[in-house]
């Protein structure tokens, strides 16, 4: 049988770090350096490997819309002649460039999954050997056609994800959604989770430059505050409500700031504040007014995964109807539209 090929992006992050006097730091070849002593990668059920360090590694918190294009762009050059591929991030902002890069490769037929570490690679206690090795191992034998995200032994929707834990090595939850898979001492893939995209052919949709930005409730937020928030040039805006998407009605000037954004074509998102469950705009006089203000639900979208849906609509030339239409669509896996 053929030997599978996995492809290692290196973007930067904890994972491929050295330490140094300044502390850990990145440095160019010195992860492929250290892999090639690991003896794991020379056992006969792991795929080949190619590892590309980036020449500038990537903090994660300087992550753009232009490096999520880098890397979408770096798996589509590669995409004919590998099994699957592994990117290496920092876990800062890998759950923002999971939700982009799912929207971004339209027709993915192949395993994309994003990992990196609490801790770095070399060091004693590291997190990153197991998290790195699952993940090769996953993308060579289970051929799952998503951007998934690997950590701590689950194997995540990318765009289902949320950084929980900012010292835990469980550092990422789904709260809405189990894992696509679970490694113990046997691997369970939930086959029926499994998202598969019906067009064929991989297209990596760049993102514009869409006006988007958070806003998030809060109790004594000023109307203000709110207007000018919203009366800037802004297209879209993820706003992060209260419980299944109330806000603070008998606040009539935040109300009517919301209205007017609205109604001057700005699409706005509501999705919840709270960990799990789901944006229910019905169920309550609080979020009832928001829906008739214009509002669109967000259901159970992560906050993530709301922003890179809109850089992903806003840059497909859609008109707005259509883009609030397509926000409660259900296009990668995304969110759950309820029965």
């Amino acid at each position: 049988m053929k030997k599978k090929k996995v492809y290692i992006a290196y973007t930067g992050g904890t994972i491929g770090m050295k330490p140094s006097d300044k502390g850990f730091v990145p440095q160019e070849g010195f992860l492929e350096n250290t892999l090639a002593s690991f003896h794991e990668f020379k056992h006969p059920d792991m795929p080949e490997i190619t590892i590309r360090d980036y020449a500038e590694p990537i903090d994660s918190a300087n992550m753009t819309p232009e490096d999520w294009y880098l890397i979408a762009q770096d798996i589509q050059g590669n995409y004919d002649d590998y099994d699957g591929f592994v990117v290496l991030h920092g876990t800062d902002t890998m759950a923002y460039t999971a939700s982009a890069l799912s929207f971004m490769l339209e027709g993915l037929q192949k395993p994309v999954i994003l990992t990196g570490s609490q801790i770095p690679l070399t060091q004693l206690r590291t997190d990153a050997r197991d998290n790195l090795i699952n993940a090769v191992y996953l993308a060579a034998n289970h051929p799952i056609p998503e951007v998934c995200l690997f950590f701590h032994d689950h194997l995540h929707r990318g765009n289902r994800c949320s950084k929980t834990d900012a010292d835990g090595f469980a550092a990422f939850s789904s709260p809405n959604m189990p894992p696509l898979a679970s490694i113990g001492s046997t691997i369970k893939v939930r086959e029926h989770l499994i998202f598969k995209q019906n067009k064929p052919g991989l297209n990596v949709q760049k993102f514009s430059s869409p006006k988007i930005a958070i806003l998030t409730l809060f109790p004594g937020i000023s109307a203000d505050l709110v207007k000018g928030f919203l009366s800037q040039p802004l297209d879209g805006v993820v706003l992060q409500s209260y419980g299944s998407g109330n806000a603070p009605i008998k606040n009539q000037a935040l109300m009517d700031a919301i209205r007017e954004a609205c109604a001057n074509g700005q699409v706005i998102v509501n999705c919840t504040q709270c960990l799990k469950g789901s944006v229910n705009m019905a169920t309550y006089e609080t979020g009832n007014l928001l829906m008739d203000a214009g509002v669109i639900s967000g259901y159970d979208m992560t906050t993530e995964a709301a922003l890179a849906k809109l850089y992903y609509l806003f840059s497909r030339g859609l008109d707005r109807q259509t883009i609030r239409e397509k926000m409660m669509d259900n296009l990668r896996g995304e969110l759950t539209i309820p029965q």
